[in-house]
């Protein structure tokens, strides 16, 4: 079943109509004998969920029990036709239920390549291939395909053995010949065992969006909701659609993840509504949408508009679970459009306020999801509910307490579960500038605890390091219900910001920063991302010092801070991005300044951010750095894929490729880049430089080394970048006596050299212990990650010398344990709690501390690592 000329996403078509055909259609082939059914070529995300579902349906209403395989069209572009990645693809498609996923046509084999990789990477189900003979070649006699049947045949082969492919033939311009030839390669191959690491997701359209973030709480937009948002409610209810759109647009400048979308509105046609706001988003944002209604009616008209995967918000037991209960109802609608879903922990008798109610329901919840329904845990996000704690009544005093200690709790019971919030609950009730402060220390909790996501307005949760320290213990204070005698930290609270406003903060603010010493004000302005008055502060700068050293000196020492505040989870993705625009102004400012070489076209880089990252602030200074000595620097942008930055290498002749990414996720896709560099044989043409907060030295110089068939170098910043690249122009172009820099080996801990082979002898006698008593059983089997370890359980444990010298790469000697170690690394700069391990301030304290524990099964014993 192809993918005729209707795109739904774009209007050609209703969803219900497609759907409907698509049931005809398998029907009629289930009817004439059909072994499987195939939706192939498929262009546009929500066509190939019409296909899907109108497959599925005609298979219950026959009986019929055959495979469902799904082959989407990914262009030279890099994406399907409407702009989806593969990762959107797969995220979309798999929860539908079908037996198998790959690609055919518009590209070759080659094209091909970084896309199967992914699929075989993240893909539960099996995978196929159905290549076109290579892009067509205009010659004298027309266009033709030019891969030969032994070169389709290699490279289906190399699939097969490479990324397990189940499935394998040919498209456009493959003859019977192609086909025998790769029949003959693969028919003795067994398909190589894959290990799919699953990245559990929304989709929009375009991209994919994982709940779990590297570093962060997934971020799930709340201002595009008619019963939160005044300025949302009336674009809506006078029709302005635009105003609408904009709305959701500045949700993704501000930095969420996801969006969630209500329009429901007493005395308002809500399924008119949602068909045309769920329509407008659908291709307006490049973020997954969250469909929040009360209404079933609702719900399915949103998902009917959307080609991505979204988020269904939300299902409870307020009615019970019968049959006819609105929780069969949507969750049937989960299952057959693939959608995760919000369930509260509320049941028949109503909103659960213990920790124990709201684990008790969280767990009725998830056993009847997986079992009854087939849905994954982690598709399923528990909310287990926020309640304002500001009202003064003593009944809702330890309402956070609760929500806390269930999020804990159930993340310790089912790890693979996500959690969420509505999280602006809290603090209804108090002014907005208190609201602000107790909602960002509420969340810092909260994530502390195991949250992984909240539904919030983005700009308004800010980093806990930019509080006073008493707001943050008096918001503390008010959520632990550290009543005392004399002692009522909801007045404090209140009291501490009587009369303030988000405004006079700012203001109090700019002066605190006007106060500083130069130097440390500049620094300041990058880790607040506060851009007003910067221009001025740099000109006074130029007066001292040259525009380099304010570059590197000042401005990089502000973002490396940022760096490691993102990295323990103390900074979210949003005030990165604010920083790093700072950064990119006065760069900018200053570049004129900059001292330039008189060496022009000493070589050609080619540098983009790769796929999936929209970090660039190292990579544009590296642009910056390296123009300005010579170079001639081809900036691709963010969120690159491999196909592109070859495309450009080759278009512009490049010399060198640098990839860059903050993200933890970005390092994978870099080994996946230069894995296809060696696939296409031009690892020996292209040197590679990476560069990135997430990357180590000795991961790229020894790990990424040893499987890159060509030189790949890791550069710590701009300056060891232009290092790099002049030694790399000079070896490429035989400069006498040019080398390039010794790769670092791994530091091997001296007493690793010392142990010497011992000599043979007779093993001791076996131990007179008990072997029949019985083996403990684990929480559970393989390997987790355990989230909101507390940190008196872990900081008597801490070896502080080798958690400063080896973990945080400092190079002198310290102290070797005590406080005299902190006291040390604190005079260094490096992020140090004011009162210690266990006595440490909120506003100081960064980190976020998870276990990786695995549990495995022997003949004789349970064994249990951490």
């Amino acid at each position: 079943m192809g993918p005729g000329t209707k795109l739904p996403t774009l209007g050609h078509a209703p969803y219900t109509t497609l759907r409907d055909a698509y049931q005809a259609n398998a029907e009629g082939m289930i009817a004439g004998g059909a072994d499987a059914l195939l939706v192939e070529t498929t262009q546009d995300l929500l066509q190939t969920k019409a296909a899907i579902i109108g497959a599925r349906r005609a298979l219950d209403a026959t009986g019929a029990n055959l495979p469902v395989i799904c082959s989407v069209t990914v262009e030279t572009t890099g994406t399907m036709l409407l702009g989806s990645e593969i990762g959107a693809a797969l995220t979309a498609l798999e929860p539908l239920g079908i037996d198998m996923i790959g690609l055919n046509c518009a590209t070759g084999p080659a094209e091909m390549s970084e896309h199967l990789r992914h699929l075989a990477r993240h893909s539960r189900i099996p995978l196929s291939c159905m290549p076109n003979a290579g892009l067509p070649v205009l010659g004298k006699d027309g266009a033709h395909y030019p891969l030969t049947p032994g070169e389709l045949a290699d490279a289906q082969e190399t699939f097969v053995r490479e990324y397990g492919l189940s499935l394998v033939g040919g498209c456009c311009g493959t003859t019977p010949e192609h086909l025998r030839q790769v029949v003959e390669r693969v028919r003795e191959l067994t398909p190589t065992e894959r290990t799919p690491r699953p990245e559990p997701g929304a989709a929009s359209l375009y991209q994919t969006v994982p709940f779990r973030q590297d570093t962060s709480y997934l971020a799930i937009g709340e201002r595009t909701n008619a019963n939160g948002s005044k300025k949302f409610r009336e674009a809506m209810l006078e029709g302005r659609w635009d105003d609408c759109v904009e709305m959701a647009r500045e949700q993704i400048r501000e930095g969420a993840h996801l969006l969630d979308l209500c329009v429901d509105y007493v005395g308002r046609d809500g399924v008119a509504d949602m068909e045309e706001l769920a329509g407008r988003f659908a291709t307006a944002s490049t973020l997954p949408i969250v469909l929040d209604s009360t209404e079933v009616d609702v719900i399915r008209a949103g998902l009917e508009k959307l080609g991505g995967r979204a988020v269904i918000n939300s299902v409870n037991y307020e009615d019970g679970d019968g049959p006819e209960s609105r929780f069969a109802k949507v969750t049937r609608l989960a299952q057959e459009h693939g959608a995760a879903l919000i369930a509260l922990t509320i049941d028949e008798e109503g909103q659960a306020r213990t920790p124990e109610k709201k684990v008790e329901i969280a767990e009725r919840l998830i056993a009847d999801l997986t079992g009854n329904y087939g849905i994954h845990e982690s598709d399923i996000l528990i909310d287990t509910l926020t309640f304002t704690i500001c009202t003064g009544q003593e009944e809702s005093r330890k309402d956070g307490i609760a929500t806390i200690e269930a999020i804990r709790e159930l993340k310790r019971r089912h790890p693979d579960v996500q959690t969420t919030l509505g999280l602006s609950n809290i603090s209804f009730g108090l002014n907005p500038a208190a609201r602000i402060v107790l909602n960002s220390v509420f969340l810092d909790e909260c994530v502390k605890a195991g949250l992984d996501s909240a539904i919030v307005h983005a700009s308004k949760i800010l980093p806990i390091a930019r509080f006073e320290e008493e707001q943050v213990k008096t918001a503390l204070d008010l959520i632990y219900d550290r009543r005392a005698e004399g002692y009522d930290p909801l007045q404090k609270l209140m009291g501490l910001f009587e009369g303030a406003t988000a405004k006079s903060l700012k203001a109090g603010k700019a002066e605190e920063l006007a106060a500083l010493p130069l130097e440390e004000r500049l620094k300041r302005r990058i880790i607040d991302g506060e851009r007003n008055g910067l221009e001025a502060d740099l000109d006074e700068a130029l007066q001292e010092r040259p525009a380099l050293d304010i570059v590197n000196e000042t401005l990089l020492d502000g973002m490396k801070v940022v760096g490691e505040l993102f990295g323990s989870g103390q900074m979210q993705l949003p005030f990165v991005l604010q920083s790093a625009e700072v950064m990119k102004t006065a760069v900018a400012h200053l570049e004129p300044h900059m001292e330039k070489s008189d060496d022009e076209g000493k070589g050609t880089i080619v540098l983009a951010t790769v796929r999936g990252d929209v970090h660039d602030i190292g990579k544009n200074l590296v642009d910056i750095i390296l123009s300005n000595n010579g170079y001639n620097v081809v900036n691709l942008g963010i969120k690159q894929p491999v196909s592109a930055i070859l495309e450009a290498a080759e278009e512009h002749g490049a010399d060198v490729i640098g990839m860059s990414g903050l993200l933890v996720k970005s390092t994978v896709i870099m080994k996946e880049n230069l894995e296809e560099l060696n696939q296409r044989k031009l690892a020996a043409r292209f040197p590679v430089i990476l560069g990135g907060a997430a990357l180590t030295r000795a991961y790229v110089e020894q790990d990424l080394h040893e499987i890159y068939e060509g030189e790949v170098r890791y550069a710590r910043d701009a300056f060891e970048g232009l290092r790099l690249m002049d030694a790399l122009i000079a070896v490429k172009r035989g400069v006498p006596g040019a080398t390039l820099p010794e790769l670092r080996q791994r530091r091997v801990p001296q007493r690793a050299a010392q142990v010497r082979e011992p000599e043979p002898e007779e093993g001791p006698a076996r131990s007179d212990v008990a072997t029949d008593n019985p083996v403990p059983t684990p929480p559970f089997w393989g390997t987790r990650v355990v989230k909101g370890i507390q940190q008196a359980d872990y900081a008597s444990w801490l070896d502080e010398g080798a958690l400063f010298k080896g973990q945080w790469g400092s190079s002198r000697p310290a102290p070797a344990r005590g406080p005299a170690t902190r006291n040390w690394w604190r005079a260094r700069g490096g992020p140090g709690c004011a009162a210690g391990w266990t006595g440490c301030t909120p506003r100081t304290c960064w980190r976020r501390p998870s276990s990786t524990a695995t549990s495995r099964a022997s003949p004789r014993a349970t064994t249990w690592s951490c």
